[in-house]
């Protein structure tokens, strides 16, 4: 795995996730599919942009789950500035727009993958499993928009 998160006692390492929503809801919902793995650990939260890149900055993350209709800063400009901010940090989509240029468009942004709201339950750990290990995801209903998983 590509990470440079801490081990914990057991010698598992531990990734660190910043999760960017602003919808409560939803920030819970992706919480807990991660939690569903001992080695995620959330170092943080976000409602917007700005605060996403202020926290990507500070904390610098393993992972950031980054939704794209964010408050202050959509999420294209947020990704663009965490991989300015924190480049190190594997950002993946997680968003309900289904749309295969945005998908480009996100990719394009430094995304490292891209994962339908609607395909969550379903994808989220592979996707994380893929990005982690330097490749680029995007969920199985988006993969026919031009881009495939895994690649």
């Amino acid at each position: 795995m590509v990470s440079k998160g801490a081990q914990d006692v057991s010698g598992t390492v531990s990734v660190r996730v910043l999760l960017v929503d602003d919808f409560d809801p939803f920030r819970r919902m992706t919480a807990s599919l991660l939690g569903k793995e001992l080695r995620f650990q959330i170092v943080g939260e976000a409602l917007d942009g700005e605060e996403a890149v202020r926290k990507a900055q500070e904390l610098k993350p393993d992972l950031v789950v980054l939704d794209m209709g964010l408050p202050k800063l959509n999420g294209i400009e947020a990704a663009r500035q965490i991989r300015r901010v924190s480049p190190d940090s594997r950002i993946l989509f997680l968003t309900g727009n289904p749309y295969p240029q945005i998908v480009r468009e996100a990719l394009g942004a430094g995304a490292d993958g891209y994962i339908s709201k609607l395909d969550a339950e379903a994808d989220l750990l592979a996707g994380v499993e893929a990005v982690l290990l330097g490749k680029r995801y995007v969920s199985k209903r988006l993969a026919s928009g031009g881009s495939t998983t895994g690649e």
